[in-house]
């Protein structure tokens, strides 16, 4: 979330997600940011619960009019900051890619304005993918990245242990940034470092990660 609210003016950063989000607007921005639209012109600055309600309420109605599926979140859960119901609407968010309707609208139409919400009952532009099928589609891309450098991926969970994947997905993007024959040797810790620090200064991957003890092993 932070990466793509740094972009705004001024930037905005997200200390708490399940405090930061429960008055809609860290959600509206982030929305902006993803789709271009405009939302937060409709948000409503107010410590009183019923604002902030109706504040997500209408982010919600952003993601489904742009049919993204939203199992067991709704507005009084966000607002309350319910750990599973937050993470389930950003799950959802990262699923479910949605985009920006630029067709005008009327402006007395009381709702979103001229590149904002849909009509009602448009159909989705494509069927959303299946979680199962999204990684496994993710799945083949970084397989095709790391196969032709002799590293073997068969997974999202081993297979990143010994650092050697990273190091080859920076390498199928740039091939002078690793010279694999030379981390064969070091430890997984230092692949996995040296991977994440290749990534920020090199490619400006934020580094969202870190080695964890377990990955040493």
């Amino acid at each position: 979330m932070n990466v793509f609210l740094q972009r705004r003016d001024p930037p905005v950063k997200v200390r708490d997600l399940f405090t930061d989000i429960q008055d809609g607007r860290v959600l509206m921005a982030l929305l902006e940011e993803l789709s271009g639209c405009k939302l937060l012109y409709r948000f409503r600055p107010s410590s009183h619960r019923i604002f902030r309600l109706n504040n997500i309420s209408k982010a919600l109605a952003f993601l489904d009019d742009r049919h993204v599926k939203l199992p067991g979140v709704d507005a009084s859960s966000i607002a309350d900051g319910t750990p599973s119901a937050v993470l389930n609407l950003l799950w959802n968010m990262i699923l479910y890619p949605f985009s920006c309707d630029l067709s005008p609208q009327p402006s007395d139409a009381g709702g979103y304005s001229c590149n904002t919400l849909p009509s009602k009952g448009r159909k989705a532009a494509r069927e959303p993918k299946y979680h199962g099928k999204a990684i496994q589609a993710l799945l083949r891309w970084v397989q095709r990245c790391t196969s032709k450098f002799g590293v073997e991926v068969c997974d999202f969970g081993r297979s990143w242990r010994s650092g050697l994947a990273f190091l080859a997905m920076i390498k199928s993007i740039d091939p002078d940034l690793v010279d694999l024959r030379e981390n064969l040797s070091r430890q997984p810790r230092e692949n996995m470092q040296l991977a994440f620090t290749i990534a920020q200064h090199s490619l400006d991957i934020p580094r969202l990660l870190e080695p964890e003890g377990k990955g040493s092993r």
